[in-house]
């Protein structure tokens, strides 16, 4: 049974984990002359106008629903690549932004830990809030910025990986690639998803515990 301490957790860790993420795509694209995310309102913070169905409620349930740790995504913000000076540059500069800012918020819970690690046991003696921020959230915080940033990063549409390819497309295959990644990501979960509960083969699992877990138990003190 999920305790309660341990889904506000996996909450306040998912939501801005996915929400930074896609913001920082769309602040990239702003700062190489695309308007696009500005005019759609997508450069916001707020967590309702990056909302998708599947991917930030229906999945994440799903997977507790499994047993296992909150995970999904936010609704990709749009961009047009047409107002980039180099389109192949400005796709792998905006596909690898959000990826970055999860290593950061990652690093950051990683500082954290590590700053208050002297006065940690005193500190959660006194108070079972700071045991559950200090204990519980902060890992997770780290461990859900660096499932979702290496994640993102295998190089298959539609993850922003992929946007590296682009580097290495000639004009009529950049229009391929941009059709493709329009519309493969629901498919793409749902594989993600489904592969191993009907195979009990996880080769993405294998993946992530390899990359994000190794890192996060390097980012720490302690051992998670």
């Amino acid at each position: 049974m999920i305790s309660i301490p341990y889904l506000i957790c996996s909450l306040l860790c998912f939501i801005p984990a996915i929400v930074f993420h896609e913001v920082a795509h769309g602040f990239a694209a702003s700062r190489l002359g695309d308007p696009t995310a500005k005019s759609r309102g997508r450069l916001s913070l707020n967590p309702l106008k990056h909302v998708d169905p599947f991917g930030t409620v229906l999945m994440p349930l799903l997977l507790l629903a499994l047993g296992g740790p909150i995970f999904g995504y936010a609704k990709p913000v749009p961009y047009n690549p047409y107002y980039f000076k180099n389109r192949r540059v400005g796709e792998a500069v905006v596909g690898l932004a959000g990826p970055a800012a999860n290593l950061i918020m990652a690093m950051l819970a990683g500082v954290i830990a590590w700053l208050v690690y002297p006065f940690a046991p005193e500190l959660a003696a006194e108070s079972q809030l700071f045991f559950y921020f200090y204990v519980l959230f902060l890992p997770m915080f780290a461990l859900v910025n660096l499932y979702l940033m290496f994640f993102n990063l295998i190089p298959l549409p539609p993850l922003d990986g992929s946007s590296i390819i682009a580097l290495f497309l000639n004009d009529k295959q950049l229009a391929t690639y941009y059709r493709v990644q329009q519309y493969a990501l629901p498919i793409f979960m749902a594989v993600v998803v489904l592969v191993p509960y009907l195979f009990h083969v996880n080769p993405i699992g294998a993946y992530l515990d390899a990359t994000a877990g190794t890192l996060a138990q390097l980012l720490f003190p302690f051992s998670l």
